[in-house]
């Protein structure tokens, strides 16, 4: 039986429907390069949330975490209160020898002399006692200094004094006015501060802001910060005066080139 012959009707609506089925799939085709390309400007372009957030003041410069600032690791945690147990054991162990030392008038040879009288006395009379109530003797640690520590601590220690002598003598070659100017200002700070607290004390009220500032600015970064942009803004303005009447005027030598290698 033979098949009909498409009329010219049929052959239009057939070039009409392929027409707008290729017109629709190119339409959807363009839209979702448009959305593609939109998306890809949008997370080349970097969030708000981050632009603000690398505008922030950050106090000395901080760009990682405090406890990444500390050193990191245990020591780290004993400034931070990681373990409140351990960082009050040793804010109580010193503020126990501060007020041996300070308040009572303890001397340190003193106590040290003591201790030893003690101990030694206890363990003594413990191994003496032993052998007539057949009983075992304490177990006394062998106590010993490794040497890989005490050349490691020197080799560290050594590095640390030469990179404080050599601070020291760049800073009175007179090639930096600034540094040199703050340098003498902390000194003089330190001189003031050491005519009220003698050594002991000094050093007991450093080590107990050690144990809190840390923690406290942890805590309340975001705050102190802002506080510190408005004061490094403020101490900035009274420098530029500064510089302009009396640092400006002041004469200064030629200064040398390095030599390039």
């Amino acid at each position: 039986m033979a098949e009909p012959e498409p009329t010219a009707a049929s052959l239009m609506d057939k070039i009409h429907s392929h027409h707008s089925s290729s017109s629709s799939d190119s339409d959807d085709d363009k839209k979702s390069k448009r959305a593609a390309a939109v998306k890809t400007k949008v997370d080349d372009k970097p969030s708000a949330h981050d632009s603000v957030k690398s505008k922030i003041f950050r106090l000395f410069g901080r760009e990682k975490p405090v406890h990444k600032v500390l050193g990191g690791g245990k020591p780290a945690d004993v400034l931070l209160w990681r373990n409140k147990k351990i960082s009050a054991s040793v804010l109580g162990g010193a503020t126990v020898l501060w007020v041996f030392f300070e308040l009572l008038e303890y001397h340190l040879i003193t106590l040290v002399c003591h201790l030893l009288i003690l101990s030694l006395a206890v363990f003594f009379l413990w191994s003496y006692a032993s052998t007539f109530i057949n009983k075992s003797p304490p177990q006394i640690p062998k106590v010993q200094i490794p040497e890989k520590t005490v050349l490691e601590l020197a080799s560290a220690l050594r590095i640390e004094i030469n990179k404080g002598f050599y601070v020291l003598r760049d800073i009175a070659s007179g090639r930096d006015l600034k540094t040199f100017l703050g340098v003498i200002a902390v000194l003089w700070i330190l001189s003031v501060v050491g005519k009220w607290f003698n050594f002991l004390t000094l050093f007991y009220i450093i080590f107990v802001l050690l144990h809190t500032l840390p923690v406290i600015y942890e805590k309340y970064d975001d705050q102190i910060d802002a506080f510190g942009e408005k004061a490094w803004i403020e101490i900035k303005k009274q420098y530029a005066v500064f510089d302009a009447k009396v640092l400006s005027k002041i004469p200064r030598g030629p200064v040398k080139e390095k030599k390039k290698d």
